[in-house]
C-alpha cells in the first residue's frame, strides 16, 4: 500500500518554525514561566503570522514551474555570430541586397510575375458560354471559350506554361511509374501512422495519432463545393462530346478536313510511334499551329487565298467540261436509241410478216352523188331500187 503524499521542510531558514530554536523556548514551553506573560502571548501570535506567512512563500514556489536552466553561449558562437551581424550590416551586402531586391533583373521578374497572374485570371474569367450557338441551335459549353483563348495564344504566358506543363506531364508518365509511387506514398503514410500509433499506446498508454494528430473534425467536402465540381465535370465532358459531332457532320469544313488529315497521319504513325510519341506530337501541333499562324498570318492567308483561287478555276474547267462531256454523251445516246429504236421496229414488223400498209388517199369523186328527190314507194312487184355500191 502507498504511503500518502508529504513535504518535508528545511526550517533553517525559517527559524520561527523550529522548536528548539532559542526563540521558541518560550512559546513552547509548558507554562511554568510567569514574567513576562504579555509579552510572551504577543510574541507568540507574531510568531505564528511569520510563520503562516512563510509558509505561504514555501507553497508558491513549491508549486511554480520549473524554470529551464540557461546555458551560456561558447565564446566561438558569440565571435561567429558577431562576424555574420558585421558582414550583413556592411554597407557593401546591403547595397548588394538591395541591388538584389530592387535592381532591373529583381524589377523585370517582378513585372513577369504580376503579368503571368493577370494572364491566368484573364484565361479563368474566359470561362463563359459563348454567344454565337452550334449550328443545332444549342448553346455551347464554357469550355469552349477557354480552350479557344488558351490556344489562340491571347495570354502568352499562360498558354505556354500550359504547354510546359502538359510537355512535363507526359514526359513524366513515361519515364516515372507515377501509379507505383503513389502506391509507395499511401503504404508509408499509413505505415507510419499505424507504427506511432501503436508505439505511443504501448510506451505512454494514449495514442498520439488518435488523440493528439487526430483534428476535432473530418474535413468534408461542401455541398456547394461538390456540386460546383460536378457541373464543371459536366461541362467538361460535354464539350468533347459536342466537338466531335461538329467535325463529324461537317459543321465546319476546314475543322473536318484537319481532322481528317490528323487520323490519316496518326494511322500509320502509330504504327512504329509510340503512344507518348504520339502523343507529344499531338500537343506540339495543337500549341504551336496556331501560333505559326498568328506570326504568319498574312503570308499564310494570301496563299490559301491562291490556292483557294486555282481550287475553283479548276473547278470549273472541270465542271464545263464535265458538261460538254454530259451534252455530247446525251446527244449520242439519243441518236442511237432512234437507230435502234427504227431498227426495233423493222425487225418486228419483218416477224409478223407484213410490211407497212401503204397510205391510202380518198377523194370525194369517188363517193356517187346522193339524191335530191324524194324516192317514190313500190309496190311487191315493182322491182328494188338500184342500190348505189361504194368505190373502192
Amino acid at each position: 500500500m502507498s504511503e500518502a503524499p508529504h513535504i518535508e521542510l528545511n526550517t533553517s531558514g525559517f527559524p520561527d518554525l523550529d522548536p528548539s530554536a532559542p526563540s521558541n523556548l518560550d512559546s513552547y514551553s509548558n507554562g511554568n514561566s510567569t514574567a513576562n506573560g504579555g509579552n510572551t502571548v504577543e510574541s507568540t501570535k507574531n510568531s505564528v503570522l511569520d510563520s503562516k506567512t512563510q509558509l505561504t512563500r514555501c507553497l508558491t514556489v513549491l508549486s511554480a514551474p520549473p524554470t529551464r536552466p540557461t546555458f551560456s553561449e561558447p565564446d566561438h558562437h558569440k565571435a561567429a555570430r558577431s562576424a555574420m551581424n558585421s558582414v550583413a550590416s556592411h554597407p557593401a551586402t546591403q547595397q548588394a541586397k538591395d541591388t538584389f531586391n530592387n535592381g532591373p533583373i529583381a524589377q523585370s521578374v517582378k513585372d513577369e510575375g504580376a503579368k503571368t497572374k493577370n494572364d491566368f485570371a484573364e484565361l479563368a474569367n474566359s470561362r463563359v458560354t459563348p454567344e454565337q450557338p452550334a449550328a443545332t441551335g444549342q448553346p455551347l459549353t464554357h469550355y469552349h471559350s477557354l480552350f479557344y483563348r488558351l490556344l489562340s495564344w491571347k495570354n502568352p504566358r499562360a498558354t505556354a506554361i500550359a504547354f510546359a506543363a502538359s510537355v512535363l506531364f507526359i514526359f513524366a508518365a513515361r519515364y516515372i511509374n507515377i501509379l507505383r509511387y503513389t502506391f509507395k506514398g499511401i503504404y508509408i503514410v499509413l505505415g507510419v501512422s499505424a507504427a506511432t500509433e501503436i508505439a505511443s499506446k504501448s510506451v505512454i498508454g494514449n495514442g498520439i495519432v488518435s488523440q493528439s494528430l487526430r483534428p476535432r473534425k473530418y474535413f468534408m467536402i461542401p455541398k456547394a463545393s461538390l456540386e460546383r465540381a460536378l457541373d464543371d465535370a459536366e461541362q467538361f465532358i460535354n464539350f468533347f462530346v459536342v466537338e466531335a459531332q461538329r467535325i463529324v457532320f461537317a459543321e465546319n469544313v476546314y475543322v473536318t478536313v484537319g481532322a481528317f488529315l490528323s487520323a490519316f497521319v496518326s494511322y500509320f504513325l502509330i504504327k512504329f510511334v509510340p503512344l507518348w510519341g504520339l502523343s507529344l506530337i499531338t500537343t506540339s501541333v495543337a500549341y504551336l499551329a496556331p501560333l505559326v499562324y498568328i506570326k504568319n498570318k498574312e503570308a499564310i492567308d494570301g496563299q490559301l487565298q491562291q490556292a483557294s483561287h486555282i481550287a475553283n478555276q479548276q473547278a470549273k474547267q472541270i465542271k464545263d467540261l464535265a458538261a460538254t462531256h454530259t451534252g455530247n454523251a446525251a446527244k449520242t445516246f439519243q441518236n442511237y436509241a432512234g437507230e435502234y429504236s427504227n431498227k426495233a421496229q423493222s425487225t418486228i414488223n419483218q416477224y409478223r410478216g407484213r410490211s407497212t400498209s401503204p397510205e391510202v388517199s380518198v377523194k370525194k369523186e369517188d363517193f356517187p352523188t346522193a339524191p335530191r328527190d324524194t324516192p317514190i314507194p313500190t309496190t311487191e312487184h315493182s322491182a328494188p331500187a338500184p342500190v348505189a355500191e361504194p368505190a373502192y
